[in-house]
């Protein structure tokens, strides 16, 4: 976040104003000689990265509302201009998810950019992350707008921006409109129409309804297998919960066009809701929030439970064992198993094609492994689907690979290049797909994940969340990072090979004469230690708070020892780090 001025007197600006909203009066009046309140709210302005805004809603720059939202559209319209006049004919589309004030914001978006001289294609529905960048991508857009905050809690909105690829912008692009969004500095002079201006303007655009229609038929004729019959997919039942978010719609609709007819819907988590009422948190990682969707799957005697998060971006999933129990399966072996199907399925078909698994540096080499020993290309990209997605297009325009699967380990999956952001409208037609192509063979997806590990070795992964409280924290967050720089984790019966330090751009081998060589990623606060046997840590802080995240991966012949060398690991790291 960035420094203002003086929050005192960008408050007394705001009080002010005559026409501010009702609920942002109230919240302004409420904090009157609050000098702390009034400090957190204007005393800072709520930044703008390469995920474009995230906040929590409420009153002040350092917050969610129509003002910043505003504040950053004319910044990306500003940014669009540059490039010339063809590109604002191109327009910008604009989707939303089901939050609080989600479709509030996208309209005050499409007003601020007709405002500006820029077509705005607002979505006329909820409409989840993928399809904002299917339909940048589909009319051929210069930029995108998504109004999300992801799993967040409900207090939580955000803004995300896209390029004309329907990926999330990259450093340049996030610089460039976060300089713009910074400069404007009276946020209630910015130029917007009302709505109704803005359509009789011809600036202001209902996304047309093909939009949606044509992604949906896109991940149906690209995903479906066509070795698995009608009736191998009328043998999977399905449970699926949207979480209240926008995926009920799309993931519905999608397995009912590929031939899944028995799916049941949670009933109490189906229908969109900014306060997400069943669930402490609307994240699939949370093992909490499948717990309603396992329960029906039990009495139901489903295969397979399927949630998605809020704006449908990312799915997490439960199967059925032997013994008629569900097991919770993590991003990490879930990428897996889907690049060992896809690698299947490529060998089966005959393709020649060169194909790619693209995965983060701090998602277990596993699925890595499996795509690699059959002969297919493996890349990895700093953490955050924008640099898969921009590696996809980067591979695309030369000709030189396709995409096989790309994957994170924080339940983001890709395995269709129609999109550039991960998708689990997609994900869940494939994940179902996957599954009824083992259950033709008399086996699940647990039963293949076993012989995974028997073929590969068993492999664990560990993410543990530092949290440094206090006013010092983010003192005692840099003091850590810097004394990882200076002597490199030792983890008790470990031998240490090498450390990655993507701040620096430099791989340093442990011995003492060994080698230093340039990694060749943007550069990125992560450290990474490499040791013997495939056991790896990483280590990057929070860019929002005072927090530390600690990724740990092992390898071994059973879970037992991997989570021996994990516990090891993770104890020396966090040792480190809280000081």
């Amino acid at each position: 976040m960035t420094q203002h001025r003086n929050a005192i007197e960008v408050y007394r600006n705001w009080v002010a104003q005559t026409y501010l909203p009702s609920d942002l009066k109230a919240e302004i009046e409420s904090i009157a000689g609050n000098e702390e309140e009034i400090e957190s709210r204007f005393g800072l302005d709520l930044d703008f990265g390469t995920g474009g805004l995230r906040g929590v809603m409420g009153a002040g720059l350092n917050r969610m509302n129509i003002y910043t939202v505003r504040r950053a559209t004319r910044a990306l319209a500003e940014h669009v201009k540059t490039k010339g006049s063809e590109w604002v004919e191109k327009g910008v589309a604009i989707g939303y998810d089901c939050r609080h004030n989600s479709q509030l914001f996208a309209k005050i978006a499409g007003g601020t950019l007709a405002g500006a001289g820029v077509k705005a294609y607002v979505s006329p529905v909820l409409c989840p992350t993928p399809e904002l960048s299917w339909a940048v991508r589909h009319l051929k857009a210069a930029a995108g707008i998504m109004i999300t905050a992801s799993h967040n809690p409900p207090e939580y909105n955000g803004f995300k921006a896209y390029n004309e690829h329907g990926g999330q912008i990259l450093e340049d692009d996030a610089l460039d409109i976060r300089t713009r969004m910074l400069a404007i500095e009276n946020v209630f002079e910015i130029p917007s129409l009302t709505e109704e201006e803005a359509v009789a303007s011809g600036l202001f655009i209902s996304t047309p309804i093909d939009v949606r229609l044509s992604y949906l038929e896109e991940v149906v004729r690209r995903v479906r297998n066509d070795g698995i019959d009608d009736a191998g997919r009328r043998s999977v039942h399905v449970v699926y919960t949207p979480l209240h978010g926008t995926g009920l719609v799309p993931v519905e609709e999608t397995l009912a066009r590929a031939g899944y007819a028995n799916v049941h819907v949670v009933p109490e988590q189906a229908q969109p809701d900014g306060d997400f009422s069943t669930v402490k948190s609307p994240n699939p990682e949370e093992s909490e929030a499948l717990e309603m969707g396992i329960a029906a799957a039990k009495v139901r005697g489903a295969d397979l439970v399927m949630g998605t998060d809020p704006d449908a971006d990312r799915v997490g999933i439960a199967v059925r064992t032997k013994d008629d129990d569900f097991r919770l399966l993590t991003g990490n072996q879930v990428g897996a198993l889907l690049v060992d199907y896809f690698v299947t399925l490529r060998k089966n078909s005959g393709s020649n094609n060169a194909a790619m698994v693209f995965k983060t540096i701090v998602t277990s080499d596993f699925g890595a492994d499996i795509a690699k020993r059959a002969g297919f290309a493996v890349e990895d990209t700093l953490t955050g689907f924008k640099y898969i997605g921009d590696r996809i297009t980067a591979y695309e325009q030369t000709g030189e690979y396709e995409l096989l699967v790309g994957y994170e380990e924080s339940y983001g999956y890709l395995v269709s290049p129609i999109v550039r952001d991960k998708d689990a409208v997609q994900t869940c037609l494939a994940i179902c797909e996957m599954v009824a192509y083992h259950k033709g063979q008399g086996k699940t997806l647990v039963d293949r994940l076993e012989e995974l590990y028997a073929e590969f070795g068993y492999h664990a992964e560990k993410l543990l969340s530092v949290g440094l409280s206090g006013l010092d924290g983010v003192e005692r967050m840099h003091r850590a990072l810097d004394g990882l720089r200076r002597q490199p984790v030792s983890v008790p019966g470990l031998e240490l090979e090498y450390v990655e330090d993507y701040l620096t751009g430099k791989r340093q081998f442990a011995q003492a004469d060994g080698p230093e060589e340039r990694l060749t990623l943007p550069k990125s606060d992560v450290q990474k230690f490499v040791f013997a046997g495939g056991h790896w840590a990483a280590v990057r802080p929070s860019g929002t708070e005072p927090k530390m995240k600690v990724y740990a991966a092992a390898t071994g012949r059973d879970a037992e020892e991997c989570e021996n060398v994990l516990e090891r690991i993770v104890q020396a790291v966090e040792a480190r780090i809280r000081v």
